[in-house]
């Protein structure tokens, strides 16, 4: 189903050690998760949070009973973590671990528009729960809010002339698929910038997925809550994929090491070897930074 990215730098990060407690905030499929119950058993648990219950139905179909009697899931986003943490009653906790990247399955086999090279229609919803889809963003969202969306979100240097032709090709019609939105945003970008090695569709559909799904607002609220539950000595590993993830969390693990006094355990972001990215192209862009709490009373949200 999906690959996980930096398997090995996030146990070499993380250091699990026999007994001790996890918490996977962006489970998935489990990947991470096996991998670090190899390490804390016999009776180490992990708490994984997936907001999209379609994996954790899966894992729990597909694995053995050592596993899943040490696996704690929850279908919350990890906005929740300190709710789910309370409602669990799980603790101590020795690490906390964040992959912000899109699963294989949501681009291939999901049907909610996540992959511009498909013809679906645009929902990019990790959740049913989520009430937003892309199509009322592209379809109802001032001219103005869709071009700081694509600036913002997804770093689009042609924000302003695609953000135009969203709203041209809306008051024809509204905007219901990918094929439509890939055939407008090829209107908002010069001809010269249409062919090279990132498709010229990429940023728009990031900035899409992450307004849907208020990823940016998420990210900012777990990690201080992750900070506030770690014991004393614990880790948090995050894996990011885009630039403007990468950079809230290297400005929040730069406040902890400057106000609490935490560790940075990765001086540079510890990217993927070339053999990791020849067997898995999709990690390519990924970017590990980790954080060790210290032995005295850390941040409070």
């Amino acid at each position: 189903m999906h690959t996980a990215v930096l398997k090995k730098e996030v146990i070499h990060y993380l250091d699990p050690r026999p007994n001790e407690n996890f918490v996977d905030c962006t489970f998935g499929w489990g990947g991470h998760t096996q991998a670090i119950l190899e390490k804390n058993g016999p009776n180490g648990l992990v708490l994984g949070l997936d907001w999209d219950e379609t994996s954790l139905n899966w894992f729990c179909a597909h694995n053995p009973s050592a596993n899943l009697s040490r696996t704690v899931l929850v279908n919350r986003n990890f906005s929740d973590l300190k709710f789910a943490i309370a409602e669990k009653k799980f603790h101590p906790i020795a690490g906390v671990l964040l992959d912000l990247g899109m699963s294989s399955w949501h681009l291939e086999e999901s049907k909610k528009g996540f992959s511009f090279l498909k013809k679906e229609k645009l929902d990019m919803r990790y959740s049913g729960s989520n009430p937003l889809l892309a199509k009322d963003i592209l379809n109802n969202w001032q001219r103005e809010s869709l071009e700081k969306m694509l600036r913002e979100k997804g770093e689009e240097r042609f924000a302003r002339q695609i953000a135009k032709k969203i709203t041209e090709a809306r008051a024809i019609k509204p905007i219901e698929t990918t094929e439509e939105l890939v055939r407008i945003i090829a209107r908002g970008v010069p001809a010269r910038f249409r062919k090279g090695r990132t498709h010229f569709a990429t940023r728009t559909f990031q900035a899409l997925r992450i307004a849907v799904n208020n990823e940016t607002k998420n990210l900012k609220a777990v990690l201080p809550q992750a900070y506030e539950v770690l014991e004393p000595g614990g880790r948090i590993v995050v894996i990011s994929f885009h630039s403007l993830e990468d950079r809230i969390v290297k400005n929040f693990f730069r406040e902890l090491a400057r106000n609490y006094g935490s560790e940075i355990l990765t001086k540079k972001p510890i990217i993927p070897n070339r053999e990791e990215i020849k067997n898995n192209p999709s990690s390519r862009s990924a970017k590990l930074r980790a954080i060790k709490k210290p032995q005295t009373t850390g941040l409070k949200v």
